[in-house]
């Protein structure tokens, strides 16, 4: 029996060394083959729609070392400087460069991502991408975002940053969660800060706005307008109210066009705005 595991031991090691042995030699061909192989071709992948960096832009960026990639040995290009000259570009999130066995340098380039566009009150126009980054305005591209404005302080630098105050984080947070859904990113077309510093949402459909007050609570909030709009609207119609009032997670509160009506729905339920009061209670 012990004659057996030590041969089984002396087997298995020896299995480890002729592996690494493998590995080694394996290792130092891909290392002489890389000495003698020329630069082809450079491939460039931009996966997604949108470009904030061209292939002129790619291009300029690839030749900051000041030598020509194709033509040049593949061991003798600097891809780490490459990937860090791609990724001091604000636009580019992620940057990888690498090469084949085939003579082919590889340039994988991941763009960051804006889901609103910020006017603030300086007049300085910015993009947030999905991490809350603030990011400068491409010449190349425009992206079709949530568009932001109104009374918001929150400065731009023009480089890419966190968002410094706490207004910005709940427009950050309400865009976010409007654009992950279909239903809302079809019918918000705007978000403006008002001078209470208070969100309001400009739809699509309907001339009334829609005070969201806060980020707190957004799923709530956005079930009681869905409730409104299933209830009330189609018994009055979309020019009935010039303000829906969803900043409490109780209630919802229609501002008639008249000013002398206002309409207050009760939610006893927060999480069933389907169960709101009929929309005949009007209170004078």
């Amino acid at each position: 029996m012990w004659n057996k595991k030590l041969w089984r031991n002396i087997f298995i090691g020896f299995a480890w060394l002729v592996s690494l042995g493998g590995l080694v030699v394996l290792m130092s061909f891909i290392e002489v083959k890389k000495s003698t192989t020329i630069c082809k071709a450079v491939k460039v992948y931009r996966p997604g729609s949108q470009y904030f960096i061209d292939k002129q832009e790619v291009d300029h960026i690839l030749q900051l070392g000041n030598y020509a990639l194709v033509g040049a040995r593949m061991d003798r290009i600097d891809t780490h400087g490459l990937e860090n000259s791609l990724k001091a570009n604000p636009f580019i999130e992620y940057a990888k460069v690498y090469g084949d066995m085939d003579g082919t340098l590889v340039i994988e380039i991941s763009q960051r991502q804006p889901i609103m566009r910020m006017l603030n009150r300086f007049d300085q126009d910015f993009y947030i991408d999905k991490h809350g980054l603030k990011l400068p305005l491409s010449p190349n591209f425009t992206a079709r975002v949530l568009a932001v404005n109104g009374f918001i302080e929150e400065p731009f630098g023009g480089k890419v940053d966190s968002l410094r105050t706490q207004l910005a984080r709940d427009v950050f947070a309400t865009a976010k969660y409007i654009q992950q859904d279909a239903l809302w990113s079809a019918q918000i077309a705007q978000v403006f800060v008002n001078e209470n510093k208070e969100i309001e949402l400009i739809p699509r459909v309907g001339t009334q706005r829609i005070l969201l007050g806060n980020a707190d609570s957004l799923e709530v909030k956005f079930k009681n307008l869905l409730g409104f709009y299933k209830q009330a609207l189609p018994k009055v119609g979309w020019a009935a109210y010039k303000t829906i009032n969803i900043k409490y997670t109780n209630q919802v509160i229609g501002i008639k066009n008249t000013k002398a009506d206002s309409l207050r729905l009760a939610a006893p339920a927060v999480t069933d705005s389907a169960k709101l009061k009929d929309t005949s209670q009007i209170m004078h």
